[in-house]
């Protein structure tokens, strides 16, 4: 492929460049808190029942991105109000992905069009995001991202010593209803992009690298958007050069960002015991 193809070929997949973009910031962001409050199971959850809504709507025939939104909502709120405590919500989360990978399995099994369409929801397809439907995965990302700046403070202190805040009036069980229904509108948009089986890439692995190389408030959250942003971008990028869904890529370089920042890590570590020991 040559340099005027490719470009021609970007042309085509404006609208999941600037998806992936916009995802790769809002799954960074809230996969931070998706990691302090040990949640990464429930991501896994809901993007099963998000992957049953968006199935049920190609079926019938409907927008599939409010099908994956419906569903999404529906997993989140089961698990906001019935899982506040971890146990719980890891059992709920059990019984969800099953259900909702079997509903979904069983719609596309019915659906009689294209085979693409029905592989693009599970790992994602680089054209499967078209200007109309940019103009809804944007307007529900900047939701999420007005909501988490407002809750942020609280959110932060229920995240980090739920005890502590619930004693200092923070009201835990509505903040924690409340990140739930985000977490399923972020996952929503995540499923059009990377797939219903791939989005933990983008919404728990950005953050764990982060977490690798800093615990600032401040900079973990940004370099978890960076490396969001990098994975999701770069992985459409380099998959305009071949035939393979984008999610095999966003994958690989959330994984390969996620090694680096292991290796940081342990060169850090090594360097402070040489130091102690030298002391």
């Amino acid at each position: 492929m040559d340099l005027a193809t490719y470009f021609e070929l970007l042309q085509l997949v404006q609208a999941s460049v600037l998806a992936g973009a916009v995802l790769g910031v809002v799954g960074g962001l809230i996969g931070v808190f998706v990691m302090q409050r040990d949640m990464a199971f429930a991501v896994h959850g809901i993007s099963e029942l998000s992957f049953a809504g968006a199935a049920a709507a190609l079926l019938l025939g409907v927008n599939v991105v409010a099908g994956s939104i419906l569903g999404s909502l529906i997993a989140a709120a089961i698990i906001g109000l019935l899982g506040a405590r971890a146990r719980d919500r890891n059992s709920i989360i059990g019984v969800l992905m099953p259900f909702g990978l079997g509903l979904g399995i069983l719609f596309l099994a019915l659906y009689p069009g294209r085979s693409g369409n029905k592989f693009g929801l599970l790992t994602g397809q680089i054209v499967s995001v078209d200007f109309e439907q940019l103009g809804l995965l944007v307007g529900i990302s900047v939701v999420v991202l007005a909501a988490l700046l407002v809750i942020w403070r609280p959110l932060s202190f229920d995240s980090l010593d739920t005890e502590v805040a619930v004693a200092k009036g923070v009201p835990s069980r509505a903040l924690a209803l409340v990140f739930m229904v985000l977490l399923g509108l972020t996952v929503a948009v995540s499923v059009q992009v990377i797939g219903a089986l791939l989005v933990l890439a983008l919404l728990v692995t950005p953050a764990a690298s982060a977490l690798r190389v800093s615990a600032s408030p401040v900079l973990v959250p940004v370099l978890a958007m960076i490396f969001g942003l990098v994975s999701a971008v770069g992985g459409i990028l380099i998959a305009l050069g071949g035939s393979l869904p984008i999610s095999p890529y966003i994958t690989s370089i959330s994984f390969l960002i996620y090694v680096v920042c292991r290796l940081i890590e342990w060169r850090r570590q090594r360097s402070h015991a040489r130091v102690k020991v030298a002391a």
